[in-house]
C-alpha cells in the first residue's frame, strides 16, 4: 500500500472522546471532497491503520481528520495521545462514496451525520463544488453532548444562503434535542427551516454515522422513492460504509 510518512501539525480536543488533528499533505496527493484514506501509526515496525474521512477540502495545504477515542482501540487509543511534530502514515489512495459525483445533481442536498461522521461533510461544505451542484446544502449533525458538536462555531459562521447548519444534542438540554434522522422522517426539519418536504425526485441525501441511523434512513429514503448509489450507478442518496467499519469502533 502506498503509505507516506507525514507530520502532525496540530491537535485540537473537542471533548474527552473526540479530537481533531492536522497533518502535512503528501506531495502530489489529490482527493475529492468527501473521500477517505487509511492512516495509521507504526508499532515496533508494524503499521496499525484504519479508514478516516478527510475533513479538509481538496484545496487545503494540510490534511485534517476528526477522530473518536476508543480507550481499548488499537489505533485510536494511540492517536488520542499524538502530539504536534510526531509522525503518522497516510495512504495516498483515497476513495469513498460521499462525493458530489456519487449523487445526481438536484435541488437540495441533505447531509445527515452522527458523531465523527461529520468529517466528510466538513470537507464538502469547505469546498466549492457542492454549492455549484445544489441550490442549498443542509447539514444536520447529531451528537449526545454539546461539547461533541465539533466545528460548531465554524459551521455557524459559514451558514447563509448556500449552507444551513442544524446541530442537535440528544442527552443534554439543547434547543434541538431530537435526532436528525427523526427530524427528517417526521417532516419537522423542513417545517423548522421553511423548506418544502424532501422530494427524492429532485433532492439528494448523504448519510454518515452510526449503523442504526444509516439503516433506518436507508429504509425510509427507499420507501419514499429514493435510490441508493451502488456499483451499478449513481442514485439519489448515498451512504458511507467505511464509517460503520472503522470510525464507530476502531
Amino acid at each position: 500500500m502506498p503509505y507516506q510518512e507525514q507530520r502532525v501539525t496540530s491537535v485540537h480536543r473537542w471533548s474527552e472522546k473526540t479530537f481533531t488533528f492536522t497533518t502535512t499533505r503528501p506531495e502530489g496527493f489529490q482527493f475529492k471532497d468527501g473521500e477517505f484514506v487509511t492512516l495509521g501509526l507504526r508499532d515496533e515496525g508494524k503499521l496499525i491503520a484504519r479508514a478516516y474521512s478527510i475533513a479538509s477540502s481538496n484545496d487545503s495545504e494540510h490534511l485534517e481528520f476528526l477522530s473518536i477515542h476508543v480507550p481499548d482501540g488499537p489505533l485510536t487509543s494511540r492517536l488520542a495521545r499524538v502530539r504536534e511534530g510526531e509522525s503518522v502514515w497516510v495512504n495516498t489512495k483515497p476513495t469513498g462514496s460521499l462525493t458530489v459525483n456519487h449523487v445526481l445533481p438536484g435541488r437540495h442536498l441533505y447531509l445527515l451525520a452522527t458523531g465523527t461522521g461529520l468529517a466528510p461533510f466538513m470537507s464538502l461544505v469547505r469546498g466549492r463544488g457542492v454549492y455549484e451542484r445544489f441550490e442549498r446544502v443542509i447539514l444536520v449533525h447529531s451528537v449526545r453532548t454539546v461539547v461533541e458538536l465539533a466545528y460548531r462555531a465554524e459551521l455557524e459562521s459559514r451558514s447563509g444562503d448556500g449552507l444551513v447548519y442544524v446541530p442537535t444534542v440528544t442527552r443534554e438540554p439543547f434547543e434541538t434535542p431530537e435526532r436528525g434522522a427523526d427530524l427528517f422522517r417526521s417532516g419537522a426539519l423542513f417545517e423548522r427551516l421553511g423548506l418544502p418536504p424532501a422530494d427524492m425526485g429532485q433532492d439528494r441525501v448523504m448519510l454518515c454515522g452510526n449503523p442504526h441511523m444509516n439503516r433506518e434512513m436507508k429504509d425510509y429514503l427507499e420507501s419514499i422513492g429514493g435510490v441508493m448509489t451502488n456499483y451499478k450507478g449513481v442514485g439519489s442518496f448515498t451512504v458511507e460504509q467505511a464509517f460503520v467499519l472503522h470510525h464507530a469502533g476502531d
